[in-house]
């Protein structure tokens, strides 16, 4: 594990003598090159120059529970009992469900610099670079059951867009069941899980990632078309844009605790990507064709097929490739 002490002055992309380095760690500047060395297993972009030092290329802009409490609306930041940062873990759905309940309500955040099993659809795994996106899982807890949560994770998916538009991605869409798209390109994923009774008081782990900053990152891996926010509007804070995003989805949490999805609706239908377009159904090793006609009340997705519309609750589309 790399010293947070080490990140923190390295945070800041500026050289930082072997001598300065040293002191800060209590070691000898001989030993100086094996810490700096450990961040080379974060994947970070490490520069050395004799003379100057260390610095990480570009900086960071590390979380602080602290920057983004300061930034959240008082009536959020104290509906939120418990809020953690973790530098390296496997998946924060991992964290947040082992953690959550020992928390009042359930009312859980965590969030990581880097996740090295991050989740997304189908066991897919989400490219986590140290320092850079944005790794979050929410707890929630509700008491209805599982059949009252139909639409949830198309809620989820409004609160993520008005995130993103909101730190200047106005373009931003949605996929169904819960990608979000930037010009046709994935820039962030939901993955929800739940735990409890599925027939009464259960919890909700809303898993969030956010495509911030992908430079540098090993892109080739991620196989399908990538966007990131550092490509629409340059560099963001990243505590700012996570309370921006924390606040959105508390809100629309809240929102969805009231009326369900039927209130949130029309505006996923507003932001809907691929409404009126001729799309492929997955339905593992079956692919049917349609146009795709928007979702129902409870978040299935409405498909004309040969003339006859049918409405899907699981599976995943892709636009129909012409080719």
């Amino acid at each position: 594990m790399a010293d947070n002490k080490l990140i923190e002055l390295l945070a800041d992309g500026e050289f930082h003598s072997g001598e300065e380095v040293g002191a800060l760690l209590g070691v000898s500047r001989t030993a100086v090159w094996k810490q700096v060395k450990k961040l080379e297993s974060l994947g970070l972009a490490l520069e050395s120059k004799k003379g100057r030092g260390y610095r990480v290329v570009d900086g960071l802009s590390l979380l602080s529970a602290d920057a983004i409490r300061s930034a959240l609306p008082a009536g959020v930041s104290e509906s939120l009992p418990v809020l953690d940062i973790f530098q390296v873990v496997d998946s924060t759905n991992t964290v947040a469900a082992a953690n959550a309940p020992g928390v009042p309500g359930y009312r859980y955040l965590c969030l990581a610099e880097q996740q090295t099993a991050g989740r997304g659809r189908r066991g897919r795994v989400w490219q986590s670079p140290f320092g850079r996106n944005v790794y979050l899982s929410l707890v929630w807890q509700f008491s209805s059951g599982a059949a009252a949560l139909e639409g949830l994770s198309l809620s989820i998916g409004v609160a993520v867009v008005r995130a993103l538009r909101d730190a200047g991605a106005g373009e931003a869409q949605l996929k169904w069941p819960n990608d979000v798209l930037y010009h046709g390109k994935k820039i962030a994923g939901i993955l929800l899980e739940m735990q409890g009774d599925p027939a009464g008081i259960c919890q909700v782990i809303i898993g969030v990632g956010v495509n911030l900053d992908l430079r540098g990152a090993s892109t080739a891996e991620i196989g399908q078309p990538w966007n990131d926010l550092y490509s629409v509007v340059g560099k963001v804070d990243r505590n700012r844009f996570v309370a921006l995003l924390v606040t959105h989805l508390i809100n629309v949490l809240e929102e969805f605790s009231r009326s369900g999805f039927a209130q949130l609706r029309e505006e996923w239908g507003a932001l809907d990507a691929y409404r009126g377009q001729e799309v492929a159904i997955h339905l593992g090793e079956q692919m049917l064709i349609g146009c795709a006609q928007g979702v129902d009340e409870s978040g299935g997705l409405k498909v004309d097929i040969d003339g006859s519309q049918r409405v899907f609750r699981g599976g995943e589309i892709s636009l129909r490739s012409m080719g």
